[in-house]
């Protein structure tokens, strides 16, 4: 409320002092004979502050009130003690923005929440109508107050317009609002609250009254206000007091610099002297600028006219184009020898694949032959035997007398026989083993050749690679790229060619092995075989990007052999990994080591690989004391030494890398260790050949002398067969008697068709033999024609291959050379341009030396001597001078000290004169002003007395009411009816109802002297019989009648029966309390009864 009774210091006190003029005794007899109420006029009701409607939830002990739709004149708020009319009065003013401890119902506003809810809401509209309405075109006819109060104590507010429409949540917009309708919530004549009624009916300090009945006038603000602004009088007075004592001081001190400023008269010689000078130095300067550009000039132009540099370049980029057609042209041919050469190892392939099927076939068809061949012989060696019995039986025949001596010679042809059959069968066992042996022996040799040939192998593909990576070495001269393959860098530029086309939402990074470099190059070995396939990889930041990535490799390398892909989204920060880093005093971790290009790249290896947990120790027994003789350091997994070994705190892995293949810095030194290797592995692939041809050729005489050994035991096999076929043949002609030589015939007949039958199809089975015999000739000189052409080509490459190398390497070199003198140049032309961008300079600097001089001299000067000769003797001339101006002074210092000073004593002068002026008009204001508050306090006293004269005499009663302004008291005395003789009375020494009725007639005579939109009073006829509240219901009637632009609201528990029919008086019965209904319900219904048969007796 501050912010309102700030605004009553000026304009609003003259307002009123004006409207509330004394009051004459033409006055005093009008307003003692008022008429009193008989009815209400149809007057203007008022247009702004009055209160439309009030609605409460949740507040003090109810759950809903409301809305109560008040009147424009009266409003009497009727109800049982505990019904909600005193909560309406407080929420009136709770709502309007009120303190709680104005209502006198509470400490905080939390003590207004219902118990058992959070928040309480009131909801008050005031009336904003007519010209003096507040922000109308905002609001409208209604302006809405909505409050929020939170049972934490805390509250909010909603300005809203008549359409319900949001306009403010801000104390402060309220607070202007209760302004500008002058709206008083704190003062008791505005709303008089039942405690503060309580309290000054029960008061007995006269003191006290006259507070109340200043602060009701605002006269106590005024008051405030008036002390505040004297003592500030005061305390400005004591500044300027201060203020004249420092004025002194500067009047001191102008007076001192003034005679300084008189002083200056007798430097002006020195002075022209030295301008003169300070001229010629000028146009020196300028002569000296001018010489510096000529010989700029002359330099510009002796270097225009050197073309060395051009020259060397052409001659160098003749050279290299020469060599990169050469280049090409082995190339191609080279591609092309390559392509045939595949296209030939594809046949020979396929060629070997056929000869092994025909080979298969062959055997085959020789295991046929053979079968077939043997069927024969045995038919033919059956058919023999036939014929033999038959030519025995016929001889037995003939030769029966001699039979005896024939049998004697079979038994010794017999046992002859067998003892030859048992020396067979002794050498065929012999051979048996001999043949185990050999085979054995071949076994062995095969397995030493194919171990042979495996470590042939070995060395040949480690050469290949050696030689491979010689090349990538040689090629990354030019390139670094090559070092992680050829196609890197035509992958690459293929990436950069897609980023531009905008295929890529971020470019990939990599590969990693490019994008880092150590810090220390001993680790290299160690990063790299911690690092491993990381090296070749890629960094992209989705999977959209790596899409794209996968299918520009796949122009450049087959499908299982291409470089690693990590996707990650890219970010331009590094990981923060304090908390998980692995930290040792004396070795680095991984990430210590190295540095990368992009942030990317470190965040990649973090993730992927962990390298903030991996130490680098160099010496193997130190790696192994730090991880496995004891506890490891804290967040480290494991270790690598500077030879690449593994180290983890259970196990040791040793590393086959000798050098660093991609992190190396030295090339000529790895090359030079890999043409070593290279010897050693030409000279080892030398001696193995010559070893593996070694055991070829013992091969091929185990394999010659195991066939004549077979061939051996097939023979004596023959011979055993045969031999135990004649001792068969011996013994079952010794068995057999004469025989059916009939019988043995036909048998004999029989197989000579069979064998007939039996070559035919041996000579079918060696024709189809004869021609899978040329099938698999004719399949090996394929291969082996197939197999020289491929020798040949690889003869012929080789040539090309080092010829190529040859012509890569002169091609880096001039390559190399190319760069040096296009560095050269541009170096040379950079020079120029700097010469030409420093003599634009320095003719610029020429031209502000030239205008510098122009404005200090507009005529040129004729110099003689030089620079230094000037500068010495303006030197001397200011050394002179500051000799003479230290003891008066410097001249231009003089005069701005001097001019400071005046200024500052006529500003000073000036100000103390105005704040005197202002101090003498500020008292004489405050005389007049206060001399006027004296004058309209005694004017509201003497209407306040005549007015609670009046009042009293409409209750046939006399008083006085006494104001002591000088000691700040209010004497009210009361005579009751029938006692006028007696002396005064005290307001305490009468019965309840007429102290009710005097306070009434109290609060009526300051109502008659302030204003405000609206009037509250709350239970004012308590302690009233009905003659008294009869009467002073009568007063407060005829008071709202003339005050028709007023709103009154009248809180009573008594009823209203009495008062008059009309649409002016408005009132609201309030519902009983829940836990009188039950008790009250019946009275309710006599009261309606009783009502009722008044107006019928009425009518």
């Amino acid at each position: 409320m501050s912010k309102r009774k700030g605004k009553v210091i000026s304009d609003a006190a003259t307002l009123k002092s004006c409207k509330l003029t004394a009051v004459s005794a033409e006055n005093v007899a009008d307003v003692a004979n008022l008429p009193v109420f008989m009815g209400f006029t149809n007057s203007i009701t008022g247009d702004i502050g009055l209160i439309e409607s009030i609605t409460l939830r949740n507040f003090m002990c109810h759950h809903s009130l409301g809305p109560f739709q008040f009147g424009p004149n009266v409003n009497f708020i009727v109800g049982n003690n505990g019904s909600g009319k005193s909560a309406i009065l407080t929420a009136l003013i709770v709502g309007l923005g009120g303190k709680a401890t104005v209502t006198n119902r509470g400490v905080s506003l939390k003590d207004f929440v219902k118990t058992g809810e959070n928040t309480a809401d009131i909801t008050v509209m005031l009336r904003n109508r007519g010209a003096d309405a507040y922000k109308h075109d905002v609001y409208g006819d209604c302006i809405s107050v909505e409050q929020r109060i939170l049972g934490d104590g805390c509250r909010t507010y909603k300005l809203k317009s008549k359409s319900g429409q949001l306009i403010s949540n801000k104390k402060e917009e309220l607070t202007a609002i209760l302004d500008h309708f002058n709206i008083q919530l704190d003062n008791p004549v505005s709303i008089l609250s039942q405690e503060m009624s309580k309290q000054f009916l029960h008061s007995k300090n006269e003191s006290d009254k006259y507070k109340f009945f200043m602060k009701a006038t605002l006269l106590e603000q005024m008051k405030r206000d008036y002390i505040h602004i004297k003592h500030t009088e005061k305390v400005t007075r004591q500044q300027v007091e201060k203020q004249e004592e420092c004025l002194k001081d500067l009047k001191q001190d102008f007076l001192q610099k003034k005679e300084r400023y008189e002083n200056l008269s007798s430097l002006s010689e020195m002075k022209e002297v030295l301008e003169n000078l300070k001229k010629k130095m000028a146009w020196c300067l300028v002569k000296d600028k001018e010489q510096i550009i000529q010989q700029l000039e002359d330099d510009i132009e002796k270097e225009e006219n050197n073309c060395k540099h051009k020259d060397n370049l052409r001659l160098c980029q003749t050279k290299i184009i020469q060599l990169e057609k050469k280049l090409q042209v082995i190339k191609s041919r080279t591609d092309s020898l390559r392509e045939e050469q595949e296209s030939l190892t594809e046949d020979k392939l396929k060629l070997k694949q056929q000869g092994k099927s025909i080979g298969k076939a062959y055997k085959e068809q020789e295991l046929v032959y053979f079968r077939a061949l043997n069927k024969l012989k045995q038919s033919e060696q059956e058919q023999n035997l036939l014929q033999e019995k038959i030519n025995k039986a016929k001889t037995s025949e003939s030769l029966s007398s001699g039979g005896e001596t024939e049998h004697a010679k079979q038994q010794k042809t017999l046992c002859d026989l067998k003892t030859q059959l048992a020396e067979l069968e002794n050498k065929c066992s012999e051979l048996n083993e001999e043949i185990k042996n050999k085979h054995q022996a071949l076994y062995k040799g095969k397995e030493e050749q194919d171990k042979l040939r495996m470590e042939e192998r070995s060395i040949q593909v480690s050469y290949e690679s050696k030689m491979k990576r010689k090349n990538q070495l040689l090629a990354s001269r030019s390139n670094r790229l090559k070092r992680f393959g050829d196609n890197i860098p035509d992958l690459i530029n293929s990436v950069a060619e897609a980023y531009a086309a905008g295929r890529f939402l971020k470019r990939p990074v990599g590969p990693i092995g490019a994008c880092i470099t150590l810090k220390d190059p001993m680790f290299s070995v160690a990063v790299e075989c911690c690092l491993r396939s990381f090296m070749k990889a890629f960094c992209c930041d989705n999977y959209k990007d790596e899409a794209v990535l996968q299918e520009l490799m796949s122009h450049y390398y087959p499908k299982g052999n291409r470089p690693q892909i990590i996707v990650s989204p890219f970010s331009d920060k590094l990981y923060k990994v304090h908390g998980r880093k692995a930290n040792h005093p004396d070795y680095p971790s991984v990430l210590d080591v190295i540095t990368a290009t992009s942030p990317v790249i470190i965040n990649c290896l973090i993730d992927m690989r962990g390298i903030e947990s991996v130490l680098i120790i160099k010496e193997k027994d130190k790696a192994r004391k730090v991880m496995q003789h004891g506890r490891p350091p804290k967040n480290c997994r494991e270790a690598y030494t500077a030879e690449g070994d593994q180290v983890f705190p259970n196990r040791y892995y040793t590393s086959d890398f000798s050098l660093a293949k991609y992190l190396s810095g030295d090339i000529e030194t790895e090359l030079r260790l890999l043409e070593s290797d290279l010897l050693n592995q030409e000279a080892q692939l030398s001696r193995f050949q010559l070893h593996v041809n070694s055991v070829t050729e013992d091969i091929g005489n185990m394999k010659s002398s195991l066939n004549s050994t077979i061939m051996a035991l097939k023979s004596t096999q023959a011979s055993v067969n045969k031999v135990k076929a004649s001792i068969i043949e011996l013994e079952t002609a010794c068995e057999e008697q004469t025989g059916d030589i009939t019988s043995l015939e036909e048998v004999a007949q029989e197989n000579q068709h069979k064998i007939k039958a039996e070559k035919q199809t041996v000579e079918a089975a060696k024709a189809e033999l004869d021609k899978h015999r040329e099938m698999s000739e004719e399949s090996d000189s394929k291969y082996s024609s197939v197999r020289d052409q491929i020798d040949q080509l690889s003869e012929e490459m080789d040539p090309l291959k080092d010829e190529q190398l040859k012509l890569e390497t002169e091609c880096a070199k001039y390559d190399r050379n190319l760069k040096l003198l296009e560095n050269k140049l541009m170096a040379h032309e950079d020079n120029i341009q700097a010469m030409k961008s420093d003599l634009s300079e320095k003719e610029e600097e020429l031209q502000e030396y030239v205008a510098k001089a122009s404005e200090i001299s507009p005529e040129r000067q004729h110099v003689t001597c030089s620079t230094r000769v000037m500068d010495l003797e303006i030197t001397r001339l200011k050394k002179k001078l500051k000799v003479y101006e230290s003891s008066h002074g410097e001249p231009e210092q003089v005069v701005r000290k001097y001019a400071e000073a005046l200024s500052r004593y006529r500003e000073k002068t000036n100000q103390v004169r105005d704040l005197r002026r202002f101090i003498d008009c500020l008292d004489k204001i405050i005389t007049d002003r206060q001399n006027r508050y004296k004058i309209m306090r005694r004017s509201l006293s003497v209407r306040c007395k005549l007015y609670f004269n009046n009042f009293l005499i409409k209750m046939k009663c006399c008083g006085s009411m006494i104001f002591d302004h000088n000691n700040e008291t209010l004497s009210i005395s009361v005579k009751p009816p029938g006692k006028e003789k007696e002396g005064a009375s005290d307001m305490r020494l009468l019965s309840g109802g007429e102290r009710s009725f005097s306070t009434v007639c109290f609060m009526l005579s300051l109502w008659e002297i302030t204003e405000s939109p609206f009037r509250c009073l709350d239970e004012f006829d308590v302690y009233m019989d009905m003659h008294n509240r009869r009467i002073c219901l009568d007063l407060l009637l005829e008071l709202s009648e003339r005050q028709h632009r007023r709103q009154f609201i009248f809180i009573t528990p008594l009823n209203t029966r009495d008062l008059p029919k009309t649409n002016l008086i408005k009132i609201h019965q309030l519902q009983n309390p829940q836990r009188e209904a039950s008790r009250t319900r019946d009275e309710d219904v006599e009261m309606q009864n009783g009502d009722s048969s008044r107006e019928n007796n009425k009518t």
